[in-house]
């Protein structure tokens, strides 16, 4: 089992990085940190540019949070995906047999989440997976 974490440097995830860390730890279990990104469009040289510069962006804002693991002897594994956030992380729970999903949150309202998409109100409605959503602030 593990515990995935939807990490992106955001203050929201900060504060999901040390609940998911301190939850690995105290169930001795490995923190996946994802990070999916999937950029606009589809095809072409433009999108393949998009692609590997969002998965050089996703490498370097998960190095912060594999330091911090580490340093609380938290075993990590690293996933860039190119997908849309919410389904890189239900993906990455059922590959590593997840006890939940840790995302932050960005302080909106739960009415524009559900309106715009957030992650976190997506998780919510497609994992089978528990949930925790950690506030931002």
């Amino acid at each position: 089992m593990s515990i995935v974490l939807g990490y992106d440097e955001s203050p929201g995830s900060r504060r999901a990085l040390a609940m998911a860390v301190d939850l690995a730890a105290r169930l001795d279990e490995p923190l996946v940190l994802v990070y999916g990104a999937e950029p606009p469009g589809g095809m072409g040289e433009e999108f393949r540019a998009h692609q590997r510069a969002l998965a050089e962006i996703g490498r370097t804002a998960v190095e912060h949070a594999v330091a911090e693991a580490d340093a609380a002897g938290v075993r990590t594994v690293v996933e860039v995906l190119d997908e849309k956030p919410a389904q890189a992380l239900i993906d990455a729970a059922d590959r590593h047999d997840a006890r939940v999903i840790v995302v932050g949150t960005s302080g909106e309202s739960p009415l524009r989440g559900a309106l715009l998409g957030s992650v976190p109100h997506k998780l919510l409605q497609l994992s089978d997976r528990p949930v925790l959503c950690v506030p931002a602030g």
